[in-house]
Formats: C-alpha cells, sequence, structure tokens
C-alpha cells in the first residue's frame, strides 16, 4: 500500500484502487483531481462550498454522494455540529472531502495504512467496497457516541433518584439537544442510501448488492439507537417532572398546613389583644402564660386533626 501527503491532501493506495482525503480543498486542489479523475464540474464546485442538503448523483464514470454526520464536538457557542463528507466513488477510486477534522476517517485511514482490515479481508475489486468499509466505520462511531449518551442519561437517571430533580432539568435539556441534532443529520440518510442502493447496483453490478443492502443495515442500527435514547429521555423528562411535580406540592401543603395551624393561634392572639373593658382574663396576673397555652392547644388539636385524616 503506498501513500504520501501534500498539504491537505492525503493520498492512499492499495492494489489498484485509491482513496484521496481532502481537508477544506482549494480551487487548485479540486482543478487538479478534475482533470486526473474526470470529475464533472458540477461536482467540483460543490467540493469548494458546504452543502446543507444530502444527495446523490449520478454520472457517467462516478457516483457523487453528501452525507452529514452528527458529532459530540461543541461550537463556540457550545451546541453539537454536523460535519459533512462529500463522497466522489469511481469504479477504481474514492474521493472524500470535508471541512474540518472528522475522528472517524482519521481513524479509518490509520487501519487503511496499517493494512489490518484490506489485506486480511479481500475488500474486493473495485473503490466501492472502501466506501463500504468506511460508511460501516463511520456508523460504528456514531453507536459508540450514542452509547456515550445513553450513559448519560442513566448517570442522569440515578442522579435524579438521589434527590437531584432539579440540576438534572437542564442535564436532560442537554442530552435532548444532542440527541435531536442526532435525529436530524441521519434522518435523511435513509433516502439517500436507498438512492445510493440503486445507482450502487447499476454502477457496480448487481454482485455489490449484498454489501449495498448491509450499508442500509448499519444506518437502522444507529436509527433504531437513537430512538431508542429519545424514548428513554422521554420517560426520564417525564419522571423528573413528576418527581418535582410532587415536591413542590409536598412545600405547598406543608405552607397550607402551617397556616391553618398559625390562623387560629393569630386570631386568639389578636381577640385577647383588642383594647376594649371587658377582656377576658384582662385583670388576671398570669394572662399572658393563659392564653399562649390556649394558642398551643388549639394548634396541637388542628394538627392532631391533619394527622387523624391524614394529611400529612
Amino acid at each position: 500500500m503506498g501513500y504520501n501527503k501534500s498539504n491537505m491532501i492525503k493520498k492512499y493506495v492499495y492494489k489498484k484502487l485509491t482513496w484521496i482525503d481532502l481537508e477544506s480543498p482549494t480551487a487548485n486542489d479540486v482543478r487538479e483531481l478534475m482533470s486526473e479523475y474526470d470529475i464533472h464540474g458540477l461536482v467540483a464546485e460543490e467540493l469548494l462550498i458546504p452543502t446543507l442538503k444530502p444527495k446523490v448523483d449520478v454520472y457517467p464514470n462516478n457516483i457523487y454522494l453528501i452525507l452529514h454526520f452528527p458529532s459530540l464536538k461543541k461550537n463556540k457557542v457550545g451546541d453539537s455540529i454536523n460535519q459533512e463528507i462529500d463522497f466522489v466513488i469511481g469504479k477504481d477510486f474514492i474521493i472524500t472531502s470535508h471541512f474540518d477534522s472528522i475522528d472517524p476517517l482519521l481513524n479509518f485511514s490509520k487501519i487503511f495504512e496499517v493494512n489490518s482490515i484490506l489485506d486480511r479481508s479481500n475488500i474486493g475489486n473495485h473503490a466501492g467496497f472502501i466506501f463500504y468499509y468506511m460508511i460501516k466505520s463511520m456508523y460504528r462511531q456514531l453507536l459508540e457516541e450514542l452509547e456515550y449518551i445513553r450513559s448519560g442519561l442513566t448517570d442522569a437517571e440515578q442522579r435524579i433518584f438521589h434527590g437531584e430533580e432539579k440540576k438534572m432539568v437542564f442535564r436532560i435539556s442537554e442530552i435532548n439537544r444532542d440527541i435531536l441534532t442526532f435525529r436530524e443529520a441521519i434522518n435523511v440518510h435513509r433516502e439517500v442510501l436507498n438512492s445510493f442502493e440503486i445507482a450502487g447496483k447499476q454502477f457496480f453490478g448487481d454482485d455489490f448488492a449484498y454489501y449495498l443492502r448491509d450499508i442500509v443495515g448499519e444506518y437502522y442500527k444507529v436509527q433504531n439507537e437513537v430512538q431508542n435514547a429519545k424514548d428513554f429521555l422521554q420517560e426520564l423528562r417525564t419522571t423528573n417532572d413528576s418527581l418535582l411535580t410532587t415536591k413542590q406540592n409536598e412545600v405547598m401543603k406543608t405552607f397550607t398546613v402551617l397556616a391553618f395551624i398559625f390562623l387560629p393561634m393569630s386570631f386568639i392572639g389578636q381577640l385577647f389583644g383588642m383594647s376594649i373593658k371587658y377582656t377576658p382574663l384582662q385583670s388576671d396576673p398570669n394572662a399572658f402564660w393563659e392564653i399562649l397555652l390556649i394558642m398551643v392547644a388549639a394548634g396541637v388539636i388542628i394538627y392532631g386533626v391533619f394527622k387523624h385524616k391524614r394529611w400529612l
């Protein structure tokens, strides 16, 4: 396997197959590839700028594919990001283009370099197989990131049941944002991969149909895990909201009981504090203690009634 690197262009060669990886390509980089690999001008233009929507375009000598992959990396404002990868897949070459460093591609390049998969697995005789192993690696990485999200949900669940409901409101919202980022990015993969499956059969032949179907299967694994995480989060949020509501109700109940207990005591105090001529106990030297005893007795009686009614 040969390998060379020039600026942000990396070129890997395995037997008769070539993989060129571009990071933030320049117009000169793309122009050279257009000449060498007969890339259509429309494809060359799109390699130079980010594209919002995934798509599949079929040309006489290659297939052009755009996919966006979610990442738990955060941007400057703390949001998860989607990373675009453009694939140009020919019979004996594949070009990948992206605008920032993508860890799964970097990991795959190391495997490609050391020949740990390709030489031992009989990769096949066209570049579609490189794409197959590459996209499986990408989806495996997504499953690992989803496992990280799942562990975050499990941690939040444990903390919720240890009395940290208020703290977990923001944490659950953070996890929900990550899950939504995943869903937004991969939901459109289904249509793109279905279109690529049809185009791939025509371009590489029916013998490649199994691998194309397997790619779609890998996608559905990721989609199912995203849905499972979303369902788990929804149940966790419902539980957390219920516990918060229960705690708030308990606090309100406590304040209500205290108000009912102190209301008659306050009434008694005001009654005996009225400035009228014939106030009971007015001339009694022990009036203060007797009134205080009456107030405490009233409070105890009301508290006992509440306990008997099981309102406390």
